[in-house]
């Protein structure tokens, strides 16, 4: 596969900087990876500090893969050791073209604990704290609540299939992370939604889009998709974050 050609392209172009560990979490690791639709969302533990020349570096090498097929897909964090002990700190992240920074947030934690795919060096337990359940539940509402609450406010976005799609399977996984404390893929959330009280048009569009013949679309109409997220998303935030908070 295509993914795999990158994934070893990055891995070998990576390798000068020894790196600790390179670990796959999301979609890659979790079983539910579609080629050319999904993410590749990777963690990269420096053997060092990240001094400018390091960040240099490191642009330079994404720059490189830039016509790779699917590179525009692949995005890496890049924490240094001792540096993952606090859920908080920002790390060096090369994600939509771009080099800037931000935490390993308890989700991505707690997935790379429970199914991370280890592409190079040490296991996720051997240098990532483990993730307490009362953390990883305080975080998913308050991305609900703080980011997925607002954003539901801005009809712009909606018209988007990106949002509408992650907008309804974020809300979907939130939910059965803060019920019984599991990490669901993409996948299992469409399966979740219809029970939650989703527009099962809405549902029927994202697996066609995700999992379907690419061009087969016949969902509905862009307004009215972004009308019936935006109606059921705003009060079913609302309902979670008042039951969980």
């Amino acid at each position: 596969m295509q993914t795999d050609v990158l994934l070893d392209r990055f891995l070998d172009a990576l390798a000068p900087l020894t790196p600790a560990a390179v670990w796959a979490h999301g979609s890659l690791a979790g079983g539910d990876y579609q080629e050319g639709r999904s993410d590749l969302d990777l963690i990269a533990v420096l053997d060092g500090p990240l001094t400018p020349r390091t960040a240099w570096r490191l642009g330079v090498l994404h720059a490189r893969l830039r016509t790779a097929p699917l590179a525009g897909r692949l995005h890496c964090s890049y924490p240094v050791p001792g540096s993952l002990d606090d859920p908080a700190r920002r790390h060096a992240t090369w994600a939509h073209g771009g080099l800037f920074t931000r935490p390993v947030s308890p989700v991505t934690r707690a997935e790379l604990h429970a199914f991370g795919r280890v592409l190079h060096g040490a296991e996720p337990g051997e240098l990532l704290p483990p993730v307490d359940p009362a953390e990883l539940a305080a975080f998913v509402v308050r991305d609900q609540r703080d980011f997925w609450r607002p954003a539901v406010r801005r009809p712009d976005l909606w018209h988007q299939d990106v949002w509408v799609d992650l907008g309804l399977l974020t809300f979907a996984r939130a939910t059965a992370t803060l019920r019984d404390g599991s990490l669901i893929t993409k996948r299992r959330a469409l399966d979740e939604l219809p029970g939650l009280g989703a527009p099962a048009e809405v549902v029927e569009d994202i697996v066609r889009r995700r999992y379907g013949t690419p061009g087969t679309d016949t969902g509905p109409g862009t307004a009215r998709r972004a009308g019936l997220t935006r109606a059921y998303l705003g009060p079913a935030i609302d309902r979670l974050v008042e039951s969980y908070s």
